[in-house]
Formats: structure tokens, sequence, C-alpha cells
């Protein structure tokens, strides 16, 4: 599969290449609406591959849900690196070793 169709929430409809408007409202959602922008991925296999096994391992509903949970811990990451934190992993032996995400 070489491209995946996934929907995002986004603050204001965007405009495709040929101008066409690419959101739906969903009526359902609670008092407030809920717009979303449909976002297409090129993606290559082993992408791909990778959402696949994270769709699986989290339970996720759809891979929007895999990528929306990814941008989340991504942006707390990126908060947490520039307030100075620095990451750390727990090895199964209890060590604490320094992890570098950001390099």
């Amino acid at each position: 599969m070489s491209g995946e169709r996934i929907e995002e929430t986004g603050e204001e409809p965007r405009r495709g290449r040929r101008g066409h408007r690419h959101s739906r409202r969903h009526g359902r959602c609670g008092p407030e609406e809920r717009e979303t922008t449909r976002v297409q991925l090129e993606l290559p296999p082993q992408a791909m591959e990778r959402l696949q096994q994270l769709k699986e391992k989290t339970e996720a509903a759809s891979y929007a849900e895999v990528i929306r949970n990814a941008l989340r811990l991504y942006e707390a990451l990126i908060a947490e690196a520039e307030r100075g934190a620095e990451f750390q992993v727990k090895e199964p032996d209890g060590t604490s070793v320094p992890y570098r995400i950001f390099l």
C-alpha cells in the first residue's frame, strides 16, 4: 500500500491543491462542533507496516487515532526538552540509561 487516507481534526478547514475544501462537521459530537480535515499520506511500505503494528499494539480504532496519539506524545516530549528536561529509560534490571530522543 503506497498511500493511506487519514482524517485528522484541524482548527480550520483547509483547501487542497485545486481549491476544494476537505472538511467535515460532526453533528453529534457534543455542545461544540468539531471539524476534521482530510489528510492523505504517501508512506513507503516499511512506514505503513510500522503504522499497522502500532495500531495493533495500542489497540487503536484507526490509523488516525495512532497518529493523534503520536502527535500528543511528540508535543509533550518537545515541550519537556525545551524546558531542559533529559530523558532516561529504566532497564528491566532497574538501571537508568540516558535516552537521546532529539539528536
